[in-house]
Parts: structure tokens; C-alpha cells; sequence
């Protein structure tokens, strides 16, 4: 079974990587006209406020159940994690875009390249670290399954988005370094441009993709597969249960609501079988601590 990673870690690493690159970005944008560069710089300070929002997220999902909430707040950072993905990236890629067709139209050379470049270098060389930093965490999550599994059936929304914005911003990085290297090449401003066209699209596509699974986690999913097969092994076993015939599972955040419809073994009096669901119920929680609703639907053995 899968480990829950510590979202948070990644997200503080993300920022702290993020904050330094936006200031080094502006710097040289600044200083060298460079439109792919200005677009990084638009991008990173973009993901200091994307990790700002999902922290708000994370810290308004831990508030506790009431009349209104009777299952809690925990897909509040489902909804943070949607106004990251849908409002900053595809702000951000417009931008992006919109800055290399007005290059496009104006056709303004670099100023002071070599500073880019190495501004750009110095950032790849953080944002890597950062993507290290998001990965290890990832990999505590998604045990054997491949990272692509891993993205399509994790629960951990704040997860996905901190390596989309890392991936997407180490390619971007890549994007401008080419971009800026080919306009100091060939002297035409035209590759700069581009560069900030290509950052722009790409960021566009990640929040489409990132947009998409956080939706469904929005709509209502059940827990990863593999947890949710898991309960059900542990309930099979339990000898309470003579037959299991519906469970259903739903991700709230970090938090797990179970229902259960099973046949429970023949007894004599009512007060065992409750005595024996309220068992099964202590049981599935003391092995799985993030189910905290469990309702239990009995039927009676024949």
C-alpha cells in the first residue's frame, strides 16, 4: 500500500526555490529586455502565489466537522488546488503569450544576453532541486506504480500541483535558455519571442491536465484503488463479517469516508451485532488512520 507523502515539505521547498528565482528572473529581465525571460520571472512569482494558495488550502481542510461540514473541510484543498491549476498557470501562460506576440510586433532586441544566460542557469539549477525535493516525496506516495499511475490515481491534489509547476517551469526554463541562445546567436529577436509563445503554451497545457484530475476529486472520487481494495481485504477477514456486498469509499482531503453493506454472522441477540459492527468499525480505523466516517449498513445472517 501507498504512504501519504508530506505535501507540505514539498510545498515550503517549492517556495523557498521559487521566491529566489522570481527575484533573480526580474533582475535580469530588467536588465536585458528579454521577453522569454520576463515570462519566467511572471511564472515564478506566479508559483510563490500558487504554493501560498495551497498552504490557505491544506490549513482551511483541517477544520473541524460541524452542522453545516458534517464530513469536515477536507476537500477545501481540493478547491484551492483548482484556482491554482485553472486561474495562476493559464493567467500565466497568457501572459506568456501575449508578451511573445507583442515581441513578435515590436521586434526589440536583447540587452545584456549573457546576464540572462546565466540567470537562467542559476535558476535551472534551483528549480532542479526543487523538482529533486517534490520527487522524493512523491516516490514515498506511489510506491512501485510508475509516475504516470501514480499522477492518475493519487488523492493528493496539492502533490500534483507542485510537480506540475516544477516540471513545467524546468521545462520553461529550458524553453528560454534555448530561446535567448538562438537570439544571441543569429542577432533576430524573433527566437526570443517564440520562446515566450512556447513557455506560454506549455503552461497552458499543464493546467488543462492538472485542471482535469483535480476536478474529478472536486466531483467525489473514492480512495486509490489499491487502499480501497485493501479495506476491503481487512473487512473479508474480519470474523464478524460472513459477506461483503457493496463498499463504497470517498476521498475528502486527507480524510476517508467508508460505507459498508455486509452480512454480518449469524448471532442471538441484537446487542452482538452491534457490539460486533462497532469491532469492525474500531478495527478498519486502527489500521487505516485516515478513514474517520465509517457507516455500516448490516444485514442479518440467514
Amino acid at each position: 500500500m501507498s504512504h501519504q507523502a508530506d505535501s507540505l515539505k514539498s510545498i515550503f521547498f517549492a517556495l523557498g526555490a521559487n521566491a529566489a528565482i522570481a527575484v533573480a528572473k526580474l533582475f535580469a529581465a530588467m536588465h536585458t529586455g528579454s521577453n522569454s525571460m520576463l515570462a519566467e520571472a511572471i511564472h515564478s512569482f506566479a508559483d510563490c502565489g500558487n504554493q501560498g494558495l495551497l498552504i490557505l488550502g491544506l490549513k482551511r481542510a483541517k477544520r473541524p466537522p460541524s452542522p453545516d461540514f458534517p464530513l469536515g473541510h477536507g476537500k477545501a484543498i481540493y478547491f484551492w488546488s483548482f484556482i491554482v491549476a485553472l486561474i495562476l498557470f493559464s493567467m500565466g501562460g497568457l501572459f506568456s503569450i501575449y508578451e511573445g506576440i507583442h515581441k513578435l510586433e515590436a521586434h526589440e532586441g536583447l540587452e545584456s544576453p549573457w546576464l540572462a544566460v546565466g540567470i537562467l542557469v542559476f535558476s535551472i539549477a534551483m528549480e532542479s532541486v526543487s523538482l529533486y525535493g517534490c520527487l522524493r516525496e512523491v516516490n514515498k506516495a506511489r510506491g512501485n506504480r510508475g509516475l504516470w499511475r501514480w499522477f492518475r490515481d493519487t488523492r493528493q491534489s496539492e502533490l500534483i500541483v507542485v510537480l506540475g509547476e516544477d516540471v513545467a517551469a524546468l521545462a520553461g526554463l529550458v524553453f528560454a535558455l534555448i530561446a535567448v541562445g538562438l537570439a544571441m546567436a543569429t542577432g533576430d529577436p524573433v527566437y526570443d519571442a517564440a520562446g515566450s509563445i512556447a513557455i506560454g503554451g506549455l503552461l497552458v497545457l499543464v493546467a488543462v491536465g492538472i485542471g482535469a484530475e483535480v476536478s474529478e476529486l472536486l466531483i467525489g472520487q473514492s480512495v486509490e484503488p489499491e487502499i480501497k481494495q485493501a479495506i476491503h481485504n481487512h473487512l473479508d477477514k474480519c470474523e464478524e463479517v460472513a459477506q461483503i456486498f457493496n463498499l463504497i469509499t470517498l476521498q475528502l482531503g486527507s480524510d476517508v469516508m467508508v460505507a459498508v453493506k455486509a452480512k454480518m454472522r449469524r448471532v442471538a441477540e441484537m446487542n452482538e451485532m452491534i457490539a460486533d459492527i462497532n469491532r469492525c468499525e474500531a478495527g478498519l480505523k486502527t489500521a487505516f488512520p485516515q478513514v474517520k466516517w465509517v457507516f455500516f449498513e448490516p444485514d442479518a445472517a440467514d
